[in-house]
């Protein structure tokens, strides 16, 4: 976890989860780089949140995996997902539900899959993809971490690879210009960005 720049109660933070990610952001604004992962993610921001002060809102910036053909581009998330929680099993276990879908920032976004597996087989591709176009690893556990502190979270997400076979390749050789069109999207729609 690294945090860079100051947050205020009057401006958004940005949230990455590597730094590759972030490299063409130049802003005053305060980035938090929390690692990858759902447990990196949500440890990061809580922590960061609970010493304050709260931000105005909390940006999500990130890379994801196409889980439909021809999707490409930044997307913004309306509902994110986790893949990799039973949910079905333990609510018959507890008569509870635990990780039920969460709405975030755009009503109407794509829904993000959220899970701590970085999916690169066609077999898990075409099971995620009945539920989501989009998968990542870190946007569930932000945006838990963001709602139970009562904060504003959007999610926008740029496709990096298919989530197919040779992914990881794919995603190392986008990454740079997966950054670029984050810092692109950043400059021209959050408005303290500057």
């Amino acid at each position: 976890m690294q945090l860079i720049g100051e947050i205020t109660s009057k401006r958004p933070l940005l949230v990455l989860a590597v730094e590759e990610e972030a490299r063409y952001l130049e802003t005053s604004l305060p980035v938090l780089l929390t690692g990858m992962g759902k447990v990196n993610a949500a440890t990061a921001l809580a922590a960061t949140l609970a010493r304050g002060p709260l931000p105005s809102e909390v940006v999500n910036l990130g890379t994801a995996g196409a889980l439909r053909p021809g999707l490409t581009g930044t997307h913004l998330i309306g509902t994110v997902i986790q893949h990799d929680l039973d949910s079905d099993v333990l609510r018959t276990l507890t008569g509870e539900t635990f990780g039920a879908p969460l709405t975030v920032g755009s009503p109407d976004g794509h829904t993000l899959a959220t899970g701590d597996s970085f999916i690169n087989d066609e077999t898990a591709r075409a099971r995620l993809a009945a539920h989501a176009p989009l998968v990542d690893m870190e946007g569930y556990a932000l945006a838990t971490a963001a709602h139970r502190a009562g904060i504003p979270l959007r999610i926008v997400k740029h496709v990096s690879d298919d989530a197919g076979e040779g992914a990881a390749r794919t995603w190392r050789e986008t990454v740079a210009e997966c950054a670029r069109a984050l810092a692109d999207w950043a400059v021209h729609n959050i408005p303290a960005y500057r």
